[in-house]
This record gives structure tokens, C-alpha cells and sequence, in this order.
């Protein structure tokens, strides 16, 4: 049998899974036993695969996460107030299909990007699209995009987009175009595609940071009231870190530490 046009073909027609299992298969004993039917099951198989793992890769490459982040290193300490219950009812993303927005507030490295890219992540693995933005870059971008034209496409892309996270919010106070902005932002997306929302400010102070009282309202009409609250507390993350390097590369207090891996 011509093995090399079949494999020509495959790749013409860019099944690269099955081309893949195609040159195992042939180069193995193992398979001779099996029926036709069987063989073209695992093929078929392997190119699911393969293209599950390039829609994975192709929305984690678009997320533009600040880190990386994995739930699994998610840090349960009770000084933390992190509540695993309610983490673990989040792997399943069923909160996305909900339009459970979710806030994440506390001081300064604390944990809350890495929580909101873990969560990220998450939705990702699970085939939800999902874009990450600090809140300076967004009305950056929103503004530049007025500018040029593209700003209908970019509304209606992140009023799609499955997971909206904005990061550092309320670093900055929002003027009159920006509170609008976003409004229109939540307004598409209000219980049918969730965003997270990371902040230092705790929530009861974000109405704060709009300057117009009447979009204030709105805004955060669309955003507390179908939400999961998480109030991170403790010890800055970064700072632990930089301490447990320390005390790690001092030879007299080595053998004293013990490291804590995952979460900065």
C-alpha cells in the first residue's frame, strides 16, 4: 500500500490528527488485530483531538492574560477568606452559562489576577472565549478604537466575548465617555455573558469611582446584583515570595524554610 499520497491528502485537507494516528498505526504491530472499524475510530479520535488542543491554544493565545494561572494552586489558607466550596463550584464554568458575573476585591497582591486568570483559564479549558483586560488598557483601547473606527466591531466583539475579565478597576476614576463605555459594555452583556471584575476597592465604594451619579447606578446595577462576591484578606502574595527567596538564599536559614508553590 502507497502510504505517502494518503498522507499527502490528509494534510492537504489539513486533518493533521489523523495523519498523526495514520503514521502511528502503520509503524506499529499493535494494530493489526484490530477491524477496520476500529482503527478508523481511533483516527477519527486523534484528530478530535488535535483540533480541541489548536481551539485551546487559539483562545488562551486571544485571552492576553496578565499570567498564568491555574485553579488547582489556588492558595485555601484560612487567613485568605477564599472559600473552596464556592471555588470548586466554579470549574465547571456553569456560572459562564448563568451570566454570574463575579468580583473579586482586596488589597494589593493578594491574589486577585491570579484568581481572575486561573478563572480565566478555567473557562478556557471548558471552550468559552475569554479576554482579559486591565480597566486603563480598555478605555485605552475603546478610546483608539473611536478614533479609528473600529469601535462598533469592538463593542459588539466584547459584548460576545463568553468571559469579560477587567482587572485594577477603580485604579482610576471614570469620566463621562469611559462610564458611558462601559454601560453599553454591560448593557449587552447583562445575564447572558458574565464579567469578573478585579478591584482593590471593596465593592460598597465603587460608585465612587464614576463620576456620573445616574451611570454609576446603572452600571452597577448590571454588575452586583447577579454576582459572586470574593473578598480576599491577608498577607501581600508577592511579598511572601520575595521573603521565602530570601530566607532560601541565605544558607543559614535553608534548611528552616519550607516553600509554598503556585499562587503569587
Amino acid at each position: 500500500m502507497l502510504t505517502h499520497p494518503t498522507i499527502d491528502q490528509l494534510n492537504a485537507l489539513k486533518l493533521t490528527g489523523m495523519v498523526k494516528a495514520f503514521k502511528e498505526q502503520m509503524s506499529s504491530d499493535t494494530y493489526e488485530a484490530m477491524s477496520f472499524e476500529e482503527r478508523m475510530g481511533l483516527l477519527v479520535d486523534m484528530e478530535t483531538t488535535e483540533r480541541e488542543s489548536r481551539r485551546f491554544k487559539t483562545r488562551l493565545t486571544q485571552a492576553k492574560f496578565r499570567q498564568t494561572a491555574y485553579m488547582e494552586d489556588l492558595d485555601y489558607s484560612k487567613r485568605r477568606g477564599l472559600d473552596k466550596s464556592l471555588i470548586n463550584s466554579l470549574h465547571s464554568s456553569k456560572w459562564i452559562k448563568e451570566g454570574t458575573n463575579i468580583l473579586i476585591s482586596g488589597p494589593t497582591g493578594v491574589g486577585k489576577s491570579y484568581l481572575a486568570c486561573a478563572l480565566g483559564q478555567r473557562a478556557c479549558v471548558n471552550g468559552f472565549k475569554t479576554r482579559y483586560f486591565r480597566s486603563v488598557r480598555l478605555f485605552e483601547d475603546l478610546r483608539l478604537a473611536r478614533g479609528d473606527g473600529r469601535y462598533p466591531k469592538l463593542i459588539q466583539t466584547l459584548a460576545k466575548t463568553h468571559l469579560l475579565i477587567i482587572d485594577d478597576w477603580g485604579l482610576v476614576k471614570l469620566g463621562e465617555r469611559e462610564s458611558q463605555d462601559l454601560l453599553e459594555i454591560l448593557e449587552d452583556r447583562h445575564q447572558l455573558n458574565p464579567t469578573i471584575i478585579a478591584s482593590q476597592l471593596p465593592a460598597q465604594h465603587w460608585h465612587e469611582v464614576i463620576s456620573n451619579p445616574t451611570l454609576a447606578d446603572a452600571i452597577l446595577d448590571r454588575l452586583i446584583h447577579h454576582a459572586h462576591k470574593i473578598n480576599l484578606s491577608g498577607e501581600s502574595m508577592r511579598k511572601k515570595k520575595k521573603r521565602s527567596k530570601t530566607n532560601v538564599d541565605s544558607p543559614e536559614l535553608s534548611e528552616s524554610v519550607n516553600l509554598q508553590q503556585g499562587e503569587t
